[in-house]
């Protein structure tokens, strides 16, 4: 493909992207339910979620044993502060708190967190009606007691939510050729160390 024809795509992906956030700006959602989690400090409810912010934004990721998910929640936590000063930001996974915080702590992550388990919200506030717990985001707005959500997505390869995608594929890389992983060593040809005991 010419590089004015890849020129022009993007432009029609920019003017899409415009049309897209327009119609998620206006979107209001339904009603929720009072759906409950549980946090390293004890249960809490979708509305405490929210703290003193009206707008909550959850990020469903499929837990520790997910390398996917771990690539895309890497990416969130650099920028962290800057989605906090507009929201709240959760992530939530079916892990058990002190599972969550190990790993997180494991990785860097910032984020509060909390666990569904698999339950009602998972089952009823999937990212895809009837997908489970599947990696994505939901947006949640607050009027008083009442929770409304306003947007969803599901995050996948190659997606615009994970920015490393996009420069993978600048290289020519995709899904098929590239796969994230938890940590990267390699093993030298020749250890300096003697090379005993190495994990496999």
């Amino acid at each position: 493909m010419a590089a004015n024809d890849i020129e022009a795509l993007e432009m029609q992906i920019y003017e899409l992207t415009i049309r897209l956030n327009k119609l998620r700006q206006a979107a209001s959602g339904g009603e929720v339910g009072a759906y409950r989690f549980a946090t390293q400090a004890g249960e809490v409810s979708l509305l405490d979620l929210f703290g003193e912010k009206d707008t909550l934004l959850l990020i469903h990721n499929m837990g520790q044993g997910c390398r996917y998910c771990t690539l895309w929640a890497d990416g969130f936590n650099g920028f962290l502060p800057h989605l906090e000063s507009a929201m709240s930001v959760v992530l939530v996974s079916k892990d058990d708190p002190e599972l969550q915080r190990r790993f997180a702590n494991s990785r860097g992550w910032r984020f509060r967190l909390a666990s569904h388990g698999g339950g009602d919200y998972m089952t009823e506030q999937s990212v895809q009606d009837g997908g489970g717990n599947l990696p994505g985001a939901v947006v949640y707005t607050r009027d008083g007691n009442k929770v409304r959500r306003k947007n969803a997505v599901i995050f996948g390869p190659g997606d615009r939510f994970c920015s490393a995608w996009n420069l993978l594929a600048l290289a020519g890389l995709d899904e098929g050729s590239w796969t994230p992983q938890f940590a990267y060593w390699q093993r030298p040809a020749l250890m300096d160390d003697g090379g005993a005991n190495l994990p496999d």
